[in-house]
């Protein structure tokens, strides 16, 4: 059976991409959501793509009849089942299949007896295979676009909630609350993540929820939210004032711009992630703040808000025309306040592209 794409979805193009992976004699099974939503364009909450050298198959329930035709093409075949797993074991079965490559980050321990109880005998199982996510990894001009998108709705939020309306005087969670719904009426289907605003001495827990906790004057308050738009993420970070700083805040500030300055020259196609993060954390280190700089450097944004490539001590990531990444250094001191600045940017061929719009700085915000 097959029909018309989703309008603009480049489903086909996908679909050949990863079967180019897949060994002759494989099946890999897709069962990462967010995965079959990149390769299919189908938006669900329980389905399958089993993918050979040769063929494939959108393996869902009878929930996503309607929406499933909507989205097949050429050469990939629907299959409207109850038991997801149970098919796709049966379709390697009648392809003579000799592996299933399990390219399902979730995969369960039923999954895995329920696949072994119905596989032939002599068919391997490979679990853990990652045969989607370097492709999603590098973003075509449509993507991007969609995420600058993303971004630029986030960035005006920003700027209505932020800058022009004031924090101070109102509580962390007030604040996130006007943020997401700034967002919301600009269009956005979700956020990211929840909100993170955090001043003063809780802004030195990076991930801080915020609190029923007034905002108040001369202190520094850590910003960080996104937008998600037509499925794809914004992720950015700003730290700003409520008043006066004194030296040792305006100093830190300062180091963490420099940090992502030197991160931000560095990144490039065939940039090593592990190399540009040290870059950063070298100058933080050097400035006697090395304990207290303690994630990576920055992560992949698309479909979802964190993805490959990394930037970090751990990376293993070669940068690659395509690839977005944000780059967040950040120093958290204890009992004291914490200072992180997050841009979100596209690798060019001969750069990067920064999405993000707003200024940098410690830009002093009033009161509400």
């Amino acid at each position: 059976m097959s029909g018309a794409p989703a309008t603009g979805h480049p489903t086909a193009e996908r679909l050949s991409a990863l079967r180019a992976s897949v060994p002759q004699g494989a099946v890999a099974l897709i069962g990462d959501l967010v995965d079959v939503r990149w390769l299919t364009g189908l938006q669900t909450s329980n389905a399958l793509v089993a993918v050979t050298a040769d063929a494939a198959w959108l393996i869902t329930d009878f929930r996503y009849r309607t929406a499933a035709r909507e989205v097949l093409v050429d050469g990939l075949e629907l299959e409207i089942v109850a038991d997801l797993v149970g098919r796709a074991a049966e379709l390697a079965n009648e392809h003579g299949a000799s592996q299933v490559l399990l390219a399902k980050d979730r995969t369960t321990l039923a999954d895995d007896a329920k696949l072994a109880g119905i596989l032939n005998d002599g068919i391997e199982r490979v679990a853990g295979t990652r045969l989607v996510e370097p492709l999603r990894a590098v973003k075509t001009a449509a993507e991007i676009e969609a995420i600058a998108a993303a971004q630029a709705l986030a960035d005006e939020a920003f700027t209505e909630v932020i800058l022009e309306r004031g924090i101070i005087g109102r509580t962390e969670r007030q604040v996130a609350l006007d943020l997401e719904f700034a967002m919301r009426r600009r269009g956005a289907e979700a956020i990211s993540f929840e909100p993170i605003i955090a001043a003063g001495a809780h802004g030195a827990l990076p991930h801080a929820d915020p609190r029923d906790v007034v905002i108040p004057r001369d202190e520094l308050v850590v910003i960080d939210w996104g937008a998600q738009l037509d499925g794809y993420c914004s992720d950015c970070t700003r730290t700003v004032a409520t008043g006066e700083l004194d030296d040792r805040r305006r100093e830190v500030h300062e180091i963490v711009q420099r940090a992502q300055d030197v991160a931000l020259e560095a990144i490039a196609p065939g940039a090593d992630g592990k190399a540009v993060d040290a870059l950063s954390r070298a100058l933080i280190d050097d400035a006697g703040f090395g304990d207290f700089f303690g994630h990576g450097l920055g992560h992949g944004v698309g479909l979802e808000v964190h993805e490959t490539p990394t930037l970090s001590p751990r990376s293993v990531a070669t940068l690659k025309e395509g690839n977005i990444v944000t780059v967040e250094p950040g120093i958290y001191l204890p009992d004291e306040f914490g200072v992180r600045v997050e841009e979100l940017v596209a690798v060019t061929g001969d750069g990067i592209r920064i999405l993000t719009s707003l200024p940098r700085g410690p830009v002093v915000v009033g009161s509400y």
